[in-house]
């Protein structure tokens, strides 16, 4: 992937994280992420390896076993996986296990911080999933039913979550609910605070039951729907301050959204490449089908798509550090909006250069596609996107 992905000057330790990522990625080809497509398997053996080499401590900082590196090097390792074959899926597979140590490396209590960041960076120990979304709480966070009752030195949870990925792959969940009922808030945004649950605990006690949801994208990855019952956490779980977990939860959300840019960067290069390669080897006619312009134009501007995504995702990246956080903002959700269209029309390229065979499953390309889809859609759909540009960024009056 280097012609293709190696297109942005980069600095000495994003090199670095790139080279590194490529030489893990390197050990997982086509079949195997194909094999976890059809199989509905996690890809545990690649996540163990970027475990081992101390990957989900690329966030944690230094004096905690940690790489302390930002999100410049995220952005540059979550793209070479999404590029290297693993696609949306393969970076998926990762993703919540490096950023929801973010919340406990921000607001956890000092005693948190020395018990768990060592045991994630050095793969130990994994925070692979947020429990967030509920049936009636999905892009209106405020609007979570989940309560949180507070207990002499425990808090007792009780309450539906849906669309929680990774929860078979995981130690911990971090849980968002509410510790004061909106009605009784100011403002709907107060009142909701974050827990960090032992998932083997809740389960063996009996006060948390999961199902995984059918679904026809990032198969390898699975989503699930949660169940608390009569859940008790400990008041040393407790992340941050209570009734202020939605403010803990936007601080980091315009880096989330550049890294998910960054994995639909490396989506879209990963479909452009095997669109070419195909549009190189097929012959129709005694000659290559990439001879022809109605094949050539359609990658060519996939291409050109994905490398003005690429430049905007790149800056809001170097943005983060210091920058003003109206200006951030805007990048974030600019980026998100162009990767995922990008990554899109990539895919779909990829898709109508293979003909017949872009659904072949031997070809990958509908995998991309389907992938590109619900890139689409998380975590912010594109319509929200445009919502918080037309709002916050052109000074608009605001639309819900």
């Amino acid at each position: 992937m280097e012609a293709v992905t190696d297109t942005v000057e980069l600095s000495a330790q994003q090199r670095l994280v790139r080279e590194s990522i490529r030489d893990i990625c390197d050990g997982y080809d086509d079949e195997y992420w194909r094999q976890k497509d059809i199989n509905q398997e996690y890809p545990q053996e690649f996540v163990d390896d970027l475990g081992a080499h101390g990957w989900f401590g690329i966030l944690v900082p230094e004096a905690y076993g940690g790489a302390g590196m930002g999100t410049p090097e995220s952005v540059v390792m979550m793209e070479e996986i999404a590029a290297s074959g693993g696609g949306f899926a393969g970076a998926q597979a990762v993703h919540g296990g490096i950023y929801n140590s973010v919340p406990i490396v921000r607001y956890g209590s000092e005693a948190l911080k020395e018990d768990l960041l060592p045991r994630v960076a050095a793969g130990e120990a994994a925070i692979q999933s947020l429990g967030l979304t509920e049936p009636n709480a999905g892009s209106d966070s405020t609007s979570i039913e989940t309560r949180a009752v507070r207990d002499g030195d425990e808090y007792v949870v009780d309450g539906q979550k849906i669309w929680t990925s990774r929860v078979d792959a995981t130690d911990y969940v971090v849980v968002v609910a509410r510790t004061t009922p909106r009605a009784e808030v100011a403002k709907p945004t107060r009142g909701i605070s974050m827990f960090l649950v032992d998932l083997d605990a809740a389960l063996d006690a009996g006060t948390l039951e999961k199902r995984a949801i059918p679904k026809t994208a990032s198969n390898a990855v699975h989503a699930f729907e949660l169940w608390f019952e009569e859940l008790r956490v400990p008041e040393a779980n407790l992340i941050g301050e209570e009734g202020r977990g939605f403010y803990q939860l936007l601080d980091g959300l315009n880096e989330e959204r550049i890294v998910i840019a960054a994995e639909c960067l490396g989506l879209g290069e990963l479909a452009i490449d095997r669109g070419v390669r195909y549009a190189r080897d097929r012959e129709v006619f005694g000659r290559p089908i990439g001879q022809n312009q109605a094949i050539q134009h359609p990658l060519a501007e996939a291409y050109a798509r994905v490398q003005a995504a690429k430049a905007m995702t790149y800056q809001a990246a170097d943005a983060v550090e210091g920058g003003d956080s109206r200006e951030v903002g805007a990048r974030a959700n600019v980026s998100k909006f162009l990767a995922a269209d990008a990554a899109f029309q990539a895919a779909d390229a990829a898709v109508q250069t293979h003909g017949g065979f872009g659904v072949a499953r031997e070809y990958d390309v509908e995998r991309y596609f389907r992938e590109a889809r619900l890139t689409r859609l998380v975590p912010i759909t594109q319509e929200l996107v445009l919502n918080y540009v037309g709002e916050k960024v052109l000074d608009l009056p605001k639309s819900y």
